[in-house]
């Protein structure tokens, strides 16, 4: 082989690496070194968490049983989504990994969001959900999943999920990432008075409605993307395609809300 090849060949596993969603191990472990209010005056700012010294780390450091129990779906959405990082779990420091547990009511729904730092794989534990994400040319990936089958969500997309059947659904997620980060859609377009103000603009030039009408929308923000009583969202079919997905602008789901008025 010859020197330029061996050259080349090294860069690209070397950038190869870099790619990678974590860096990797410099160390056997690394379970997450939590600072006391006596070491607040010299806080340590690193890519992740310190170490804990090894002299003390134990078995329950690689140990949780944060995602035994199903979380609390009594709310609008009806859903209920726990993601476990290092923060948590000290075990998953450095390991490039992070958990997660989804409980989804009868009609419960999981509204879009996206992890910027991570992709993610979900694996059914129980019930019939619908999982679907949207791409960088708005196409919807939509897939109806059983007990047992796993789908997965590639690094930064807007994802969603609903229950599709008549029971109970818990959903078990693995992220690539120790600390993936949530991006709420909803949150991002309601939350910043710039970006409503940009909205509000948008939604009456699309939409013809009054200023009035417009701030009834942002009101009922969690109403924006779905409708959790719809007759769609029993048919995996439809979903939420139904309700609007396909349109130019979340703005126009927005307006179309039958529910808002």
């Amino acid at each position: 082989m010859y020197p330029g090849h061996v050259f080349l060949s090294l860069f690209l596993f070397v950038a190869i690496k870099f790619c990678s969603a974590d860096n990797d191990n410099l160390q056997d472990f690394c379970p997450t070194a939590f600072l006391t209010s006596d070491d607040r005056h010299c806080p340590i700012f690193v890519n992740g968490f310190p170490c804990k010294n090894p002299a003390n780390v134990t078995a329950s450091d690689f140990k949780t049983s944060k995602l035994k129990l199903a979380g609390d779906t009594d709310n609008f959405l009806r859903s209920s989504t726990n993601i476990i990082t290092a923060a948590d779990f000290p075990g998953l420091n450095t390991l490039g990994l992070g958990l997660g547990r989804t409980d989804l009511d009868v009609d419960g729904v999981v509204a879009p969001h996206s992890h910027p730092r991570a992709a993610e794989m979900m694996f059914v534990s129980k019930g019939l959900v619908t999982v679907g994400f949207i791409d960088t040319r708005n196409e919807v990936f939509l897939k109806v999943l059983k007990e047992g089958d796993v789908f997965i969500v590639p690094k930064g997309m807007l994802h969603f999920c609903y229950n599709s059947g008549f029971e109970f659904v818990t959903i078990f997620s693995v992220h690539n990432s120790q600390n993936p980060g949530l991006i709420e859609i909803a949150g991002i377009l309601t939350g910043s008075e710039p970006l409503r103000k940009i909205n509000q603009r948008l939604a009456e030039r699309e939409a013809h409605h009054h200023a009035s009408q417009i701030n009834v929308l942002y009101q009922h923000s969690e109403l924006a993307f779905l409708n959790s009583r719809h007759e769609d969202l029993k048919s995996p079919d439809l979903g939420y395609l139904g309700l609007g997905f396909k349109c130019q602008t979340f703005i126009h789901v927005q307006v179309s809300d039958p529910l808002i008025y």
